[in-house]
């Protein structure tokens, strides 16, 4: 069965209607998608790397996230997504929503907010639990790692994450 999604407004008000995941969207109509970065007591955050059979960005390094499926709220979605792709729960962090974007791309009906939260939880990476038919690697990276990440392989989001940091991209 295919994932279901809530649609929202461009003033981010629920429209009240769930359509599945890959629906190309119309003017005025949005997706919610959410993204952590999972910080430790030493700065550190958690990233991790696409396989190479991925379909876009193979290879990439990101941190973890996803769609907010229909009914969830934000930090609901983020916690489960969180879960789901690298077994830490984070649902008794802060909710902290560091920075949030609109993308609309009418022409390929691709419209959707993004919370990126910053959730900061005493880990190691003994607890996370990846699914590696999904994840290639998995690391502990400083701003600067990724920020090195970023310029040799690609990683996701990056100039948003920098916006989310207040660090230069």
């Amino acid at each position: 069965m295919e994932e279901m999604m809530d649609l929202y407004d461009e003033n981010r008000v629920k429209l009240g209607v769930s359509v599945p995941r890959k629906t190309k969207l119309q003017k005025g109509q949005f997706m919610l998608y959410v993204i952590a970065l999972i910080q430790n007591e030493k700065g550190e955050f958690l990233v991790t790397q696409r396989t190479m059979d991925k379909k876009w960005a193979a290879g990439h390094w990101e941190i973890p996230g996803g769609g907010s499926k229909a009914g969830e709220t934000s930090f609901e979605a983020v916690c489960r997504e969180v879960c789901e792709e690298t077994g830490l729960d984070v649902s008794t962090c802060e909710p902290n929503v560091a920075f949030t974007y609109r993308n609309e791309d009418l022409e390929r009906g691709d419209n959707y907010f993004t919370d990126i939260y910053l959730l900061k939880k005493d880990f190691t990476l003994d607890d996370v639990k990846v699914d590696k038919r999904e994840v290639l690697d998995v690391k502990l990276a400083d701003f600067e790692e990724i920020k090195r990440l970023n310029e040799e392989i690609g990683f996701l989001h990056f100039k948003r994450i920098c916006q989310a940091l207040g660090k230069e991209a």
